[in-house]
């Protein structure tokens, strides 16, 4: 993959996954991230970075968070921005995806931001796209969600200062999660000293612990002395299948509720990728409590859009 996502200088020129990437590329993300987040600060938000260059927000599924914070993102680095309704293209009446992609390659667009109910399908579009023409993953099928991954490292450097001496655990639908996946590999590749995840058997996927992950099926167990808890969204068509009783239920032995916080570290905080199911994956007094770090992911999620948005157009270098 990497073969594709990075040029000849081993510098991103599409941002497709976390898997396989040198620690220093994911810390120079983190770094550039860092000099944008005092964007926010200022009277205009905004800096010339990508002033004449066209960003256009390819969703194939829904979102609303993803999709607004690398609209922002865009804008704030000045680019002119183009929200792609999938529902209405022409692909609903039958374009290919192909010519799709060369139309738009037509209007001379610089960067498509891609998210896809397909594992796989971004590779295939960077695959087959303009050698002038860069792409970043907002999320494929089961596969990988690379920028949720890296605003919630930024967090975590943010609140703890560094990742060697960590204990993270992820917990929930891990068998479905493209944030898990991506988070696991980041995790792993900046040096933290433990991962573990945590669910039901199933919602584990099969040999997940050769991912480098200690595997927990109780709750309790898996967070014991833990420094950063990572939640994750169930899937409401999950507990419409065999793989779930129900959401009560769920909550019960897998739900974050402020008696569960008595076994994690003092210090530790609590994260999840949104959008939140109050009362299924956890309790709303943990989501709006003090060790909530939950609203600082989504604000840190637009600087560090900003600089992969930046540094895939060659704009700025490796910080």
């Amino acid at each position: 993959m990497n073969t594709i996502q990075l040029d000849n200088q081993g510098r991103l020129k599409h941002f497709l996954g976390i898997e396989g990437l040198r620690r220093d590329l994911l810390l120079s993300i983190l770094n550039v991230a860092k000099s944008f987040i005092t964007v926010d600060a200022q009277v205009v938000k905004k800096v010339p970075l990508l002033r004449g260059k066209t960003i256009v927000n390819l969703f194939f599924e829904p979102s609303t968070r993803t999709r607004t914070t690398f609209e922002l993102a865009a804008k704030r680095l000045s680019a002119d921005v183009l929200n792609f309704n999938i529902s209405t293209s022409s692909t609903s009446k039958g374009e290919t995806l192909i010519d799709m992609l060369r139309n738009l390659e037509a209007m001379h667009c610089d960067t498509f931001v891609v998210r896809h109910e397909a594992a796989g399908a971004v590779h295939f579009i960077a695959q087959h796209v303009s050698p002038s023409i860069h792409i970043i993953n907002a999320g494929d099928g089961w596969h990988e969600h690379p920028t949720q991954a890296m605003l919630d490292m930024y967090t975590i450097l943010q609140c703890k200062g560094k990742f060697n001496h960590l204990k993270v655990a992820i917990v929930g639908d891990i068998l479905h999660s493209r944030v898990a996946r991506s988070d696991i590999h980041a995790l792993s590749i900046l040096g933290v000293s433990e991962i573990r995840v945590i669910a039901p058997k199933t919602l584990l996927p099969f040999g997940v612990e050769h991912l480098g992950v200690k595997v927990f099926n109780h709750l309790r167990t898996g967070l014991t002395d833990v420094d950063v808890v990572i939640m994750l969204r169930l899937q409401r068509e999950r507990m419409q299948s065999a793989l779930l009783p129900s959401a009560h239920e769920y909550f019960q032995y897998y739900g974050l509720t402020e008696e569960m916080l008595e076994v994690i570290d003092s210090s530790a905080i609590i994260m999840h990728p949104g959008p939140i199911n109050r009362g299924v994956e956890i309790a709303s007094e943990v989501a709006d409590g003090s060790r909530s770090v939950i609203l600082q992911q989504v604000t840190n999620g637009i600087a560090v859009r900003m600089a992969i948005m930046a540094m895939t157009l060659g704009v700025i270098g490796e910080g």
